[in-house]
C-alpha cells in the first residue's frame, strides 16, 4: 500500500485526478511485487536484547520507556590489576588478578532523557534508585546535537580524533570491575527513558516519516525501537499490529484508524441507466486462507521489559498462524487485545467487494473510507484501478476493534534491586585459630554494609603510616558484624559465663546470629571478636530491629583472656567464619600499625583509614595460667602452667606442643619499687622470700620465638598468704 499512496499523491500533483488514478495503478501494481505477505522485515525483539559491538550495526530510535541492550561503539584494553594475599608458615602467597575494563555503549539515534536501571549478565548493575552495584565510573550523553566529546574517549584517542557522537545517545563506564562478570566485559542492557510514556504509534509514525500526519493513530504503548531496514518496514509494522492505514491528504499522507467519515456509493445494480455505474462483485475466501492464530510478541512491562507472546484462536478450519514482532512495551492485556483485533481483521478481511464507478469517482483515493448501499458497516479502499475509462475499487470490511479482555503476563522473576550502603570494616590482629603457629603478623579485615545489597569493597594496606599503599584484593563475603551497645562485664576463661550477657547491633536487619549447642561451640561455632576479645555464644536472641542478645559465653577463647572486661559500647562485634573475614599476613614489626583502606562501590561508602596496632597476638605466645606459690623452707617455690599457640585442642592426653623453638620464661618480681628478673626453662622458679617486701607483684612471660607473651600476674600481700 506505502507505494500505491505515494504514486497517487505524486500523480495527482503532476496530472490532476486522471494523473492520480494512474500513480495508484502502478503503486498498486508495486505494492503487489513487494509487499507480499511473508517478505515484510521489521525490527526482531532478539534486536534489543543482545548487546553488539559489530561495525555497521544500526542503532535504534527509542520512544518512551524501555530496555535496550545498545551496541559498544568503543572500549580499551583490559586494564590488570594484581595484589598479592597469603602467605606464612605451611603455605605460599598467591597473586590475585583482577580487570578493569572503559568503554562507551550506544543506544539510541535520538535524544533520550536519562537512563533508570541497567542490567549486567541479567542481574541489576545499577537499581532503580540510581546505585551502582559494582564499582564504576558512569556518564550519559543524551544524544544532543552540539553534546561535547566524552573526556575519557579524548584522552585515550586524542582530542582530534575523539568522535563527540552528536545525535547519538550513549553511556560510557570507566574501570569497571569485572571479577563479578568472570574478568570479562557483560551482556548489559539499559532501561532507557526518551519521552515521556506513554507515546502514540502515530506520533511514532510522524516522528521518523515527517510526511506522514499520524493524530488519528491514537494506540499508545510505553515504549517503541524503530529500527528495521527501511522506514517503510516500521511502518508495516505498526500497521499490521494497529489495524490501521495510511490515506493520501493533498501532499501528505495520514494514518487512519477504524470507522470514521465515509461517502456512501451506489452496491452493484444501483443507476443502471447509466453505462457501467454501479456494477459490483462480491467475493468471500474460504475460512482457512485466514488466520486460525494470531500471535503478539512484545515486551512485558511487568516483566522487566522481557520479550512475551499473547495469543488469539479462533474456533473453524484452517491451520495457519500469524505472527507480529512488535517492539513495544506493552501491559499483556493491550498485548492480548492487539491479537484478537489481527485475527478479527484476518477474518474479515475474507469479505472483498468490488463496485465499479464512473468518472466522478477519481478522486476516491486508495485508503478512503466507504459506505456501499446495500452492505452493513464500513469500507476500506485497498486498491484503486482506472480500466476502460471506468474506476474500479476493490474494498475489504473494516473491522470493529475488539475490547480488551484480561490476560496474564505469567510470572515475573525479577532482579534483586537491593541497595548497597555504606560500607563498614572491621581491621584487627587475630590469634591464630588452627593449629599452625604463623612466622607473620595476620591481621583479619571483615566488611559488609548498612543495607542488604553491599557484596564487597576494594582493600588496600599500609605499612609506612599512609605514604605508601599497596593493593590487597577484595574483601570475602558479606560478614555479619556490628557494634556493642551493651557490654557483657567481666568474666572467667575456664568455666561457661551464665551470668552476663552481651547486646549488639548489627549493620542491617538482613544480617541473622544462631544457637549452638557445646558440640558445635566445641567445634568453633559462634566464634565472634568482641572488642580484643575472642568469645564464643550458644544462645542469640533476637531483641527486635538489628539488636540481638548473646548469653551463655565462653569468654577469652585463644589466649585472649586479658581483654576480659575491656569492652566499651561502641567496639566491635564481629562473627568469625570462614567464608566472610579475609586473612592477609604482614611484614611488620610488633609495636607498629598498619591501616587499611576499604573501598567500597560509590565513594561516599567507602571506610576512612582502619589502623591496626601491631600486638603480636597473632606471633606471641599466649600468657602462662594456673600461677601460684608456695613455700620451700624459707623460699618461695612460683609455679605455673605453659600454653600453646599450637595445639589448642587436647586430644590425646599428652601435653600439648610448645609450638616455639625452645621453652623459655622471664619472671619479675616487683616489690617496694624495686623489680629483679629471673629467667629460667621450666615452668616453676624459686624465689628467696629472705628480704623480700611486701606487697610483692610476681608477673611471669613466656619467651617465644618472636617476643615474650603478656604476663601472668599473681600479687603477695605478705608471707603469711603463702601456703
Amino acid at each position: 500500500m506505502m507505494a500505491t499512496v505515494v504514486l497517487t499523491i505524486a500523480g495527482g500533483l503532476i496530472g490532476g485526478p486522471l494523473g492520480a488514478g494512474l500513480g495508484g495503478l502502478i503503486g498498486n501494481t508495486i505494492d503487489r511485487q513487494l509487499l507480499r505477505p511473508g517478505t515484510r522485515e521489521g525490527a526482531r525483539l532478539a534486536d534489543l536484547r543482545v548487546q553488539t559491538s559489530s561495525y555497521g550495526t544500526q542503532i535504534p530510535k527509542l520512544f518512551g520507556r524501555l530496555r535496550v541492550a545498545g551496541s559498544v561503539i568503543w572500549a580499551t584494553d583490559l586494564i590488570e590489576h594484581r595484589a598479592t594475599e597469603g602467605g606464612g608458615k605451611g603455605r605460599g602467597a598467591a597473586t590475585v588478578f583482577t580487570y578493569t575494563a572503559s568503554f562507551a555503549v550506544a543506544l539510541s539515534a535520538r535524544p533520550i532523557l536519562r537512563v533508570e536501571r541497567i542490567w549486567a549478565d541479567g542481574q541489576l548493575l545499577r537499581g532503580a534508585a540510581g546505585d551502582f552495584k559494582v564499582r564504576t565510573g558512569f556518564r550519559l550523553h543524551h544524544g544532543s546535537e552540539d553534546q561535547p566529546v566524552d573526556p575519557l574517549i579524548a584522552s585515550a584517542e586524542g582530542i582530534g580524533l575523539a568522535p563527540a557522537h552528536r545525535g547519538i545517545a550513549y553511556a560510557v563506564f570507566e574501570d569497571l570491575e569485572l571479577a563479578t562478570f568472570g574478568n570479562r566485559i557483560p551482556q548489559l542492557s539499559f532501561e532507557v527513558v526518551a519521552d515521556p510514556a506513554p507515546v502514540a504509534l502515530g506520533t511514532i509514525a510522524s516522528s521518523i516519516a515527517p510526511a506522514i500526519e499520524g493524530a488519528a493513530l491514537s494506540l499508545p504503548v510505553a515504549g517503541f525501537s524503530v529500527q528495521g531496514p527501511t522506514i517503510g518496514s516500521v511502518l508495516e509494522n505498526i500497521l499490521a499490529a494497529s489495524g490501521g492505514w495510511l490515506r493520501s491528504e493533498g501532499q501528505a499522507l495520514r494514518l487512519i484508524e477504524g470507522d470514521g467519515a465515509a461517502e456512501r456509493w451506489p452496491d452493484a445494480g444501483a443507476h443502471r441507466g447509466e453505462a457501467g455505474r454501479g456494477r459490483g462483485t462480491r467475493s468471500i475466501a474460504a475460512a482457512d486462507t485466514a488466520a486460525r492464530r494470531v500471535s503478539v510478541q512484545y515486551y512485558d512491562a511487568a516483566r522487566d521489559y522481557q520479550a512475551g507472546v499473547q495469543q488469539a484462536c479462533r474456533d473453524g478450519p484452517g491451520n495457519r498462524d500469524s505472527r507480529i514482532e512488535l517492539p513495544a512495551v506493552l501491559e499483556a492485556p493491550a498485548a492480548k487485545a492487539l491479537a484478537a483485533g489481527a485475527l478479527l481483521r484476518a477474518d474479515s478481511g475474507r469479505e472483498r467487494r468490488t463496485i465499479t464507478l464512473g468518472w466522478d469517482a477519481l478522486a476516491v483515493r486508495p485508503g478512503e473510507r466507504i459506505a456501499i448501499e446495500g452492505a452493513p458497516g464500513q469500507w476500506r479502499v485497498d486498491r484503486w484501478a482506472l480500466e476502460r475509462m471506468t474506476v474500479r475499487l476493490e474494498c475489504v470490511r473494516i473491522a470493529r476493534t475488539p475490547i480488551a479482555g484480561s490476560a496474564s503476563a505469567g510470572r515475573a522473576v525479577a532482579a534483586p534491586d537491593e541497595r548497597h550502603g555504606t560500607t563498614m570494616a572491621c581491621w584487627f590482629e587475630l590469634p591464630p585459630l588452627d593449629d599452625t603457629p604463623l612466622a607473620r603478623p595476620r591481621f583479619a579485615v571483615a566488611a559488609a554494609g548498612t543495607a542488604a545489597g553491599w557484596r564487597r569493597a576494594m582493600l588496600s594496606y599500609s605499612r609506612d603510616g599512609g605514604i605508601s599503599w599497596e593493593a590487597a584484593g577484595s574483601t570475602a563475603y558479606p560478614a555479619v558484624l556490628g557494634t556493642i551497645v551493651e557490654p557483657p562485664g567481666t568474666g572467667c576463661a575456664t568455666l561457661t559465663d551464665g551470668i552476663h550477657h552481651v547486646i549488639v547491633e548489627l549493620a542491617n536487619a538482613a544480617m541473622v546470629l544462631a544457637n549452638a549447642d557445646d558440640r558445635g561451640l566445641d567445634a568453633g561455632a559462634n566464634l565472634a571478636m568482641l572488642g580484643a576479645e575472642l568469645i564464643q555464644f550458644a544462645r542469640a536472641e533476637p531483641l527486635g530491629g538489628t539488636h540481638w542478645r548473646l548469653s551463655r559465653l565462653w569468654r577469652g577463647r585463644r589466649g585472649t583472656d586479658p581483654a576480659i572486661g575491656t569492652q566499651r559500647a561502641g567496639d566491635r562485634f564481629v562473627l568469625l567464619t570462614r567464608d566472610t573475614v579475609k586473612l592477609i599476613d604482614l611484614d611488620v614489626a610488633i609495636g607498629g600499625s598498619v591501616q587499611l583502606l576499604a573501598q567500597g562501590v560509590e565513594a561516599e561508602s567507602d571506610v576512612a583509614p582502619l589502623t591496626a596496632p601491631v600486638s603480636g597476638i597473632s606471633l606471641l605466645p599466649p600468657a602462662p595460667v594456673q600461677l601460684r606459690a608456695t613455700r620451700e623452707g624459707s623460699d618461695i617455690r612460683l609455679r605455673w602452667a605453659r600454653r600453646s599457640r599450637a595445639g589448642g585442642a587436647w586430644q590425646d592426653g599428652v601435653d600439648i606442643p610448645i609450638g616455639e623453638q625452645s621453652e623459655a620464661y622471664a619472671v619479675e618480681i616487683d616489690a617496694a619499687g624495686r623489680v629483679d628478673r629471673l629467667s629460667t626453662s621450666q615452668p616453676s622458679v624459686t624465689i628467696g622470700a629472705a628480704g623480700l617486701q611486701f606487697p610483692a607483684t610476681l608477673r611471669v612471660f613466656q619467651i617465644g620465638t618472636y617476643g615474650r607473651s603478656t604476663a601472668a600476674t599473681l600479687t603477695l600481700s605478705s608471707l603469711g598468704e603463702v601456703p
